[in-house]
């Protein structure tokens, strides 16, 4: 079973970006958006309606880290510590050597290579830093972007779901996409 160890955070780097730890500081990015339609799309979860349920989602996630199910950074410009979106690793599998990666950006970031250059970082991190297996992304087959994003990064098709998520009052299928590290 792998052995986790992010004391002290790990803050990585990439050409254009800085991904470091969320923290309270990011309430009000994190709100804006888990607030916003758009940016929530295709993630089953109910929109956030008041900035304190931002707040607990970041308390949440620091919990999670210390308990060794997750490990989350927020995705900054260089130079900047606002936080324009998150990744990491969602849901680690640690006796299987294999988690779940997942990310959203702000839509005023979108269209610059921000997402496929932190996935890379997180791949390399993953795979060589922590010694992860394989990694898996699963997201709802209509997410045509975020389907691109992960085949530029080399993770494959694994499956397709038919009607297994049940969100809004509609079954959504999702596909499983995976990359190994061989």
């Amino acid at each position: 079973m792998l052995d986790i160890n992010i004391v002290p955070f790990p803050i990585l780097e990439t050409e254009r970006l800085t991904l470091r730890c969320v923290d309270l500081n990011d309430a009000v990015e994190m709100f804006e958006m888990r607030s916003n339609a758009d940016v929530m799309k295709y993630i089953p979860v109910a929109l956030a309606q008041q900035q304190d349920e931002a707040v607990t989602y970041i308390e949440s996630l620091a919990k999670r880290m210390e308990d060794k199910e997750c490990i989350n950074w927020a995705i900054t410009e260089k130079g900047s510590s606002k936080m324009i979106g998150t990744i990491g690793f969602y849901r680690m599998k640690l006796n299987h050597y294999r988690t779940e990666i997942g990310y959203m950006l702000h839509p005023s970031y979108h269209g610059k290579g921000y997402v496929p250059e932190a996935v890379r970082c997180l791949i390399e991190y993953g795979f060589k830093q922590l010694g992860f297996h394989s990694l898996e992304a699963i997201i709802q087959v209509e997410n045509v972007a975020s389907m691109r994003v992960l085949e530029k990064c080399g993770f494959v098709k694994e499956a397709h779901f038919t009607e297994n998520e049940y969100f809004n009052g509609r079954f959504m299928d999702t596909a499983v996409y995976s990359l190994i590290n061989r």
